[in-house]
């Protein structure tokens, strides 16, 4: 009960007929809101999971950064809110945190790669085949090449050398090849076996959500563990805005015989199909479509993916 100043500090009887001592108004709301924020901060601390993802936890991470070299994408805070969106669906989600952290050179190799695929898949795929027959080297021809595109190739290959992704490349100008020495380091094993792909993506949907400054969440080689203990890896997951999720499946090689799983991994997270994307890097334009209207999912590959995303958003 309010008074005047001058009944600070006393005692005086209430309407109710107890005894109560008089406080100063801005004293006492003070006080009540210490005691609050107190109560606050330790049931927070006891029910870590019991509020919704706030602005500290879900900011527009990509407006920014430098896309192609931050590890602001690496942390338990920026992979929260999908965590969160999982366990809504009674979903165990582990972020692999490292696994979006660009100040490696992956990134900058894969969207070289994605963006002219047609001309730089061979140089990868000689590569994967070097490293699955454990050969130490493999040659890159370009004796039946256009000038434009031997050039291509070989700022390419050098490219490769200087983020140490190959460890030597040797040129014969006489027989127009380039050798190419292998690196063995398991991360750059996995990158040109498929990893290279997943990292296009990631990359993708980065700058698409940087150019749209759009509010989101990123994870690439997320496990999620569904009640029954059954685990799965994502490749790469968005989630936009606090509530949208865009899951993109990444194929490099043949995917035909696990398009079952897809279908059934989409109904089971009930995903949209519009936003539960297979990109399939050597897929033509036609087979998307004809793929997309059967299956129930949207198929596209390393020159679609780009252009898909953004009707989206």
């Amino acid at each position: 009960m309010e008074h005047e100043r001058e009944f600070v500090g006393t005692s005086i009887v209430c309407q109710c007929g107890a005894g109560t001592t008089v406080y100063d108004t801005v004293y006492f709301v003070n006080k009540l809101s210490e005691m609050y924020f107190a109560l606050r901060k330790e049931f927070n601390a006891l029910n870590p999971d019991s509020s919704t993802p706030n602005q500290t936890q879900f900011k527009n991470y990509g407006e920014s950064i430098d896309l192609h070299n931050s590890d602001s994408l690496s942390s338990q805070e920026q992979h929260a809110p999908i965590v969160q969106w999982f366990k809504s669906k009674n979903i165990i989600a582990t972020a692999s945190i490292n696994a979006v952290d660009t100040t490696g050179f992956f990134d900058e190799a894969a969207v070289a790669i994605g963006s002219n695929y047609e001309l730089l898949s061979e140089v990868c795929e000689r590569i994967r085949y070097a490293q699955l027959k454990e050969y130490t080297s493999n040659l890159i021809y370009l004796d039946k090449k256009s000038n434009e595109d031997a050039k291509t190739i070989e700022a390419f290959v050098q490219q490769l050398y200087e983020h140490s992704l190959i460890a030597r490349c040797i040129s014969n100008k006489k027989e127009k090849s380039i050798r190419v020495v292998l690196q063995n380091a398991p991360s750059v094993r996995r990158f040109f076996a498929g990893d290279w792909l997943e990292w296009f993506a990631l990359m993708v949907g980065l700058r698409v959500c940087q150019e749209r400054k759009i509010k989101f969440s990123c994870a690439r080689n997320m496990t999620i563990t569904f009640s029954n203990s059954e685990n799965r890896e994502l490749d790469v997951f968005f989630l936009i805005n606090y509530s949208q999720p865009i899951y993109i499946e990444c194929k490099s090689g043949d995917f035909r015989q696990e398009l079952d799983k897809y279908v059934a991994l989409r109904k089971r997270l009930a995903i949209d199909q519009r936003y539960f994307i297979l990109c399939v890097a050597d897929l033509e334009e036609e087979s998307c479509k004809g793929m997309t209207a059967m299956y129930g999912m949207t198929f596209v590959n390393t020159q679609t993916l780009g252009p898909h995303l953004t009707t989206l958003f």
